[in-house]
Parts: structure tokens; C-alpha cells; sequence
């Protein structure tokens, strides 16, 4: 027994040096891996709904992230998400009281709701002679939009000064050529007499089989008259084809940064034979980009031709007016009183009754209430978007 216990104390005192030589090598590693663990991990938020761990600053920019970005709000969370977790990021966009204390998104959606359910007209009033009657108030009329009265009128205005945005197209086909030149002359002086620089821009067109951009849009007179005299006249008509272009590739695209008349005058002897669109296609985008379409027929021999027919079709139905001069001075006359048109209108905005975004074509009628023998127009209907 005494021996054994002899051997126990020696093995012990052979063992402690060496432990002593672990703990003191381990304390000199740069780090253990459980302190590896603990000094780099990120603090845990206390187990509580984020809700009420998150701060307002956050809560607002993800609400105005779920409004900005439809393709975030519309997607649905991964399958591996718990649905409560995705129900508490949700919440703070769509709880009642983060959309209370989140302004933006408030204003955005109203503002949604305000370009959608509004429909703007600019329209012109004569009497029984002709003349322009510029001093009516908004009780003088009566909307009925798609056969039903508008629900509410938003505004309305006599629109002296609207900044235009204006294409003139010219026919430079061979059915033109013998008074070309005049045209071109007159087409200048409307342009030198309309335009007002820094204010109203306007582009040049000339068009046989295609469309040729002579001169984009500019508020410099002296462009646009260079762009109209480089015109040259020769070969078939598509003047569907350029009104179409007109409407959609320039007009449409044009940006604005507030009200704007649009409008087009077109010289042309109405005779198409090479357009890859029809008629009714020109006038329905020109009504889809919310342009006016004056027309002054080529025609002088005095006595009615089918193309005059085609070009009161197009001015008629986007709420312009034809003017069909019987002699080429006359043509000069006809641009003056586009002219006049252009600052003798009104602009009324409404909320349509029974709106639907369904991208139907939807009627406009502008009545006169107070006074008879008024004579209103505005371009027929438009077309509401579609969701």
C-alpha cells in the first residue's frame, strides 16, 4: 500500500508541469475559437415583434420603398420565410399607423389617383359669325363625359398664353410641286409670327413616301425656316404614315413641365397612296398624344375633292378645323387664322362619373349653358388607361 500511494504522488508530479505548459500555451493563441465566436458575432436584438424595435426614420423609408417599387410590393416572400416573420416587415408600410405618420406615401398615391381619374380638354368658342368668344366663365358650360355629366369640374381657364408645341407637316410630293414654293413662304411667316422663343418650340416635317425631320424641335425662328425651305418636293404621298409619326415619335415623346397646346398643322392635297396605316389609325394616335390636327388643303382649283373630305375627317375628329383656300394667296391666310386659334382657347379639367381605367375609348362633349348660338370645339373623346 505504502508503495502504491509512493507512485501515485510521483505520476502527479510528473503531470503538473505539463498542464501548467497547456494553459499557459493556450492563453498566448491570438484567440480560441469560442472567443473567435463571440468577439466577431453581431448583437442579438432583444426577442421582441420588429415593429416596435424599429425606428420611425426606418419605418417611413420602407414604406416609401413598397410605393416606389410595384415589383417589391407585388412579389411574394420566399417559401422559406415564416409567414409571421413577412407579416412583421410588412407591417410598418401597411399598418394604419406607419401610413399615417408616412407623408410621402400619402401624397403619392393621391397624386396617382389625381392623373388617372382627371381629364384635361382645351377647346375654342365662336359665335354665329365666326368670332372668337373669349370672355365666358365655367358656369357657361356643361361636360358630359362618356354620356354621363363629369362628376366634378377641377379647373378652368382661358388659355391665351399656353405654351405650344406645334409640328408643321408639308407635303413635298410630286402633287405639289407647282406651288411648293409658295407654301414654303407661307408655312415661314406662320412660324416667324407663332413661335415665341423661349416659350413654344415647334419641328418641321416634310413628307412624300416617308417622313423626314427637316427640323426637330427648336424655339429658334430662323432653324425652323431653314428646315422648311430645305424641303424638296418629289415622289408618292403616305401622309398617314407622317401624321401617325408626327403624333407618336415626336409629340407623345416631347417632354413638358406643365400645360402645353399641342397641335399640328398639316399642308397637304389630301391624297395618300403609300401609308402602311390608315386614316383612322393617324387619327387615333394623334387623340391617344392629345393633338389638335389643323389641315390647309393644296387644293385650288375651287371645286370639292375627296382629299379635302379626308382632311376635314382628320381636323374634325381631333378638334381642329380645315381650311380649304381657293387661291394660293389664300394659304397665308389660312396659317393666320391657326394662329389666332392657338391663342383664343379655353382648358378645363374634370373628374369623370363611373371612371374605369379599361382602356376604352371614352366621349367628350362640351355644351354651352348661359348663352345660344355658341359653337364649341374640342377634339371628340380619349382614351382611358388601362390598368
Amino acid at each position: 500500500m505504502k508503495l502504491r500511494s509512493i507512485i501515485l504522488l510521483f505520476g502527479i508530479a510528473l503531470l503538473l508541469p505539463v498542464a501548467s505548459a497547456q494553459d499557459s500555451g493556450q492563453s498566448e493563441l491570438p484567440s480560441a475559437p469560442s472567443a473567435s465566436q463571440q468577439n466577431n458575432r453581431p448583437e442579438r436584438p432583444a426577442p421582441v415583434p420588429q415593429a416596435q424595435t424599429a425606428p420611425a426614420p426606418q419605418a417611413s423609408a420602407q414604406s416609401a420603398s413598397a410605393v416606389a417599387d410595384p415589383v417589391k410590393d407585388d412579389a411574394s416572400p420566399p417559401s422559406g420565410k415564416p409567414a409571421a416573420a413577412d407579416a412583421q416587415q410588412s407591417q410598418p408600410a401597411s399598418a394604419p399607423a406607419a401610413s399615417s405618420a408616412t407623408l410621402p406615401e400619402s401624397e403619392s398615391v393621391a397624386t396617382i389617383r389625381k392623373t388617372v381619374n382627371e381629364v384635361s380638354v382645351v377647346f375654342t368658342v365662336t359665335d354665329k359669325h365666326g368670332h372668337y368668344v373669349k370672355d365666358l366663365k365655367k358656369d357657361d358650360f356643361k361636360v358630359v363625359d362618356d354620356s354621363k355629366p363629369a362628376e366634378e369640374v377641377r379647373s378652368f381657364r382661358s388659355e391665351a398664353d399656353l405654351p405650344l408645341q406645334v409640328g408643321l407637316l408639308i407635303d413635298a410630293s410630286n402633287s405639289v410641286r407647282d406651288r411648293f414654293k409658295f407654301e414654303q413662304e407661307a408655312a415661314v411667316e406662320f412660324l416667324n409670327q407663332t413661335i415665341r422663343r423661349r416659350y413654344d418650340k415647334a419641328f418641321v416635317v416634310g413628307f412624300d413616301v416617308t417622313p423626314e425631320v427637316t427640323q426637330d424641335f427648336t424655339d429658334d425662328t430662323q432653324a425652323l425656316s431653314i428646315g422648311v425651305r430645305a424641303l424638296r418636293p418629289g415622289g408618292g404621298t403616305a401622309m398617314y404614315d407622317a401624321l401617325y409619326f408626327a403624333c407618336r415619335d415626336k409629340l407623345m415623346k416631347a417632354p413638358q413641365l406643365g400645360p402645353v397646346r399641342r397641335a399640328i398643322i398639316l399642308l397637304s392635297d389630301g391624297e395618300d397612296n403609300q401609308s402602311h396605316v390608315t386614316r383612322e389609325e393617324a387619327i387615333e394616335m394623334a387623340e391617344r398624344a392629345e393633338v389638335v390636327v389643323y389641315t390647309i388643303s393644296t387644293n385650288l382649283t375651287g371645286s370639292s375633292h375627296h382629299g379635302d373630305k379626308v382632311l376635314e375627317r382628320i381636323a374634325e375628329a381631333t378638334g381642329g378645323r380645315a381650311y380649304v383656300p381657293f387661291q394660293i394667296t389664300e394659304v397665308a391666310n389660312a396659317f393666320a387664322a391657326i394662329q389666332e386659334e392657338l391663342r383664343s382657347q379655353y382648358a378645363i379639367s374634370y373628374k369623370p362619373a363611373d371612371f374605369k381605367s379599361d382602356g376604352r375609348y371614352r366621349t367628350i362633349e362640351i355644351l354651352a349653358q348661359n348663352q345660344k348660338g355658341l359653337r364649341i370645339r374640342s377634339r371628340h373623346g380619349y382614351y382611358a388607361p388601362s390598368q
